[in-house]
């Protein structure tokens, strides 16, 4: 059964999140410029999009960057759509390497939202925690 994700669109131009195909994961976010063209290098910068959502409690929405971007060094960092947050969203992106330029441009798609069932867990705090073949091996201890 289909949750609804209410959205609001605050300016004209925005565009309600959509998938590009019909079995994406993720849907497409939109940026929503009013003063023309942004450019991003390596410092991150914030893309507006022009909506604000309404997630329901139980849902985990989050913001990835698009392969398509990134195969250009252009990244959105990954972000989180709390249920409680009614604000306009915003996607920051950066460039990987000096030198790389990107032009973001009114309509562009520079994000994919995903959204998933929230986990309901709790923590417990223990003095023992169980082992495992790879107990405290950290980065890299399982091979290459």
């Amino acid at each position: 059964m289909s949750q609804a994700i209410h959205v609001k669109l605050l300016r004209p131009g925005a565009r309600v999140p959509s998938r590009a195909t019909e079995f994406a994961s993720g849907f497409d976010i939109h940026a929503c410029l009013d003063d023309g063209p942004m450019v991003v290098g390596q410092r991150p910068v914030m893309v507006p999009t022009g909506l604000a959502m309404e997630v329901p409690w139980g849902l985990d929405a989050q913001f990835r960057p698009r392969s398509g971007l990134a195969r250009q060094g252009v990244l959105a960092t990954f972000g989180t759509l709390d249920a409680d947050y009614r604000g306009e969203i915003m996607i920051t992106l950066y460039t990987v390497a000096p030198g790389i330029e990107h032009k973001v441009h009114d309509g562009d798609r520079i994000a994919q939202l995903v959204v998933t069932r929230l986990a309901d867990v709790s923590f417990e705090e223990a003095e023992v925690l169980s082992d495992t073949k790879r107990g405290a091996g950290g980065h890299g201890s399982t091979g290459r």
